[in-house]
């Protein structure tokens, strides 16, 4: 009887540290799938810039398939690598973003908090041409198969991160004042 408690007792260890190990908080990294744009308006036509090439880490404790806490989130994306379907479109762009010194776009948690099973909201510090501005984005998080997705926008305007909206034809194109930036964040797990 003796040896029947002792192996019940061992199970149970085993079990709790197997449990405690499939729910701790992990770091994961940013795939290749990851992808982000910004669009807007002008007088001629609204517009839209997108990148596949941005990099970054976050720390989740995922349970039973779903993120139970987000303790870290870091993005790093590179300026230039935001492109339009017009390199003149671009030009104007990485002006407005001061990529001659400001080369990258980034994004650092300072705060999560859970709204449902799926839906979180974060507080972060988004860093554009050089300007820092705390904002809220509403999350969204799937997890299928090896991979932790995470989708959000945010509405922004030029001025707010010390920008001035760009200008095409001696002023004759003016882009509007709001943009939207949008990401869709792959994690391998």
């Amino acid at each position: 009887m003796k040896s029947n408690k002792i192996k019940l007792f061992a199970f149970i260890i085993s079990f709790l540290g197997m449990t405690t190990f499939a729910i701790a908080q992990k770091n994961y990294a940013l795939d290749g799938k990851s992808a982000f744009s910004v669009s807007g308006t002008s007088t001629l036509h609204d517009w839209e810039m997108k990148s596949n090439s941005g990099t970054g880490t976050g720390n989740f404790t995922i349970a039973n398939s779903k993120v139970t806490d987000i303790e870290s989130l870091s993005i790093n994306l590179l300026a230039e690598s935001v492109k339009s379907e017009k390199k003149s479109m671009d030009k104007v762009a990485y002006k407005t973003l001061k990529t001659d010194t400001q080369k990258t776009i980034k994004y650092v948690l300072k705060s999560a908090q859970k709204v449902n099973e799926t839906t979180w909201e974060l507080t972060g510090t988004y860093t554009i041409a050089g300007v820092s501005k705390i904002l809220k984005t509403t999350v969204k998080t799937a997890i299928t198969k090896d991979v932790l997705n995470m989708q959000g926008s945010n509405k922004i305007t030029f001025t707010e991160f010390g920008m001035k909206s760009p200008t095409a034809m001696l002023g004759t194109i003016t882009t509007g004042e709001d943009l939207t930036v949008k990401f869709n964040l792959n994690f391998n797990l």
